[in-house]
């Protein structure tokens, strides 16, 4: 049936429309969501967190991915990475804790177990962004030429620059201006699509700056947090390794603090990443920057959270009295 609303009467004898009430007429009005990040253009802004969402098609028993601006898909090495040995993860206070390890089946694999579906997604018009990973620069090299070689379908690529460097201790490659940078020097001119850096949740400004000077064409941040889960009963920690990432809720005013860091320290585009439970939460890393929000967490949770997230959003976009959501992103007020 139609809404009287959306239709004209027939024309009369003066030969005109009969429109609806001006009032009436603003009812219908919604708020622009699309956005560009990275020189993507987004139907709007809502993503999933890597690691979080599978490949997408896992989802599509409860809702339509397609209705989602992008899905950034579940990290790929070169070659398969087993991950690290069970339990891998626990509830806590707030927040899950989790150390999965990367486990993935290898670029080439992931392809031809899902290139068909994220294809026809892509067509649908939600984008694609993969995720590269490596414990050195020559396997972070090494994916993104197989992502080129295997995967026509991804729209950008996305560096998850927390994995431990094996030539440097452990300590993450993303850690220091220098590490992160020298991530995206490598593998810059092995791709001309968009790179974007998914960010250790240290020294914000001025790893961002250093990300921004070596070529990065957007931020994703924030990673889990580093922290313990330890059972008070066996006195051992809850998972199979002491040190684990946290994220969820716990850590969601945390990474909205780094993103206003971020969005203040260069002019690059940012995806948010932190506990977004809510349309409020996602808001308020629009505020304080980010142009994309990733839903992660929430995922795990309630399986349709997303799209939920995506229409509170949209809501409170039209309740701010704006044409665009472009005009809210960064709009907080110290």
């Amino acid at each position: 049936m139609h809404n009287k609303l959306n239709t004209c009467t027939q024309p009369t004898a003066l030969d005109t429309c009969v429109q609806p009430p001006a009032e009436k007429a603003d009812l219908l009005a919604k708020p622009d969501m699309s956005v560009t990040f990275a020189g993507l253009s987004c139907k709007n802004p809502v993503n999933t967190a890597s690691g979080t969402y599978g490949q997408g098609c896992q989802f599509e028993p409860f809702y339509d991915v397609s209705v989602l601006g992008a899905i950034t898909t579940k990290g790929c090495s070169a070659e398969p990475w087993e991950g690290n040995p069970a339990p891998r993860t626990a509830e806590i206070t707030a927040a899950i804790i989790n150390s999965v390890g990367l486990e993935n089946p290898g670029v080439e694999a992931f392809s031809k177990t899902y290139g068909e579906y994220l294809t026809a997604l892509a067509v649908k018009g939600t984008r694609i962004i993969v995720q590269a990973v490596g414990h050195t620069l020559e396997e972070y090299i090494e994916s993104v030429e197989k992502y080129e070689e295997f995967v026509p379908f991804a729209d950008a690529i996305e560096l998850n620059v927390s994995c431990p460097n094996v030539s440097a201790g452990g300590a993450a490659m993303g850690g220091t201006p220098s590490g992160a940078a020298g991530v995206v020097q490598a593998v810059r001119s092995r791709t001309k699509r968009p790179l974007i850096v998914k960010m250790a949740p240290v020294n914000i400004a001025e790893i961002a700056r250093a990300l921004e000077a070596a070529g990065a064409d957007g931020l994703s941040l924030i990673n889990s947090i580093p922290g313990m889960a330890i059972d008070v009963h066996t006195r051992r920690s809850r998972l199979a390794r002491p040190v684990a990432g946290v994220s969820g809720p716990a850590i969601h005013n945390i990474a909205v603090r780094m993103v206003w860091e971020a969005y203040k320290a260069c002019k690059l585009p940012l995806c948010g990443i932190g506990g977004i439970m809510t349309g409020e939460d996602a808001a308020e890393f629009i505020l304080a920057g980010a142009t994309l929000v990733s839903v992660g967490t929430a995922n795990m949770v309630d399986p349709t959270s997303a799209p939920r997230i995506l229409s509170e959003l949209e809501a409170w976009v039209a309740s701010q009295g704006v044409s665009s959501i472009t005009e809210l992103i960064g709009a907080f007020e110290c």
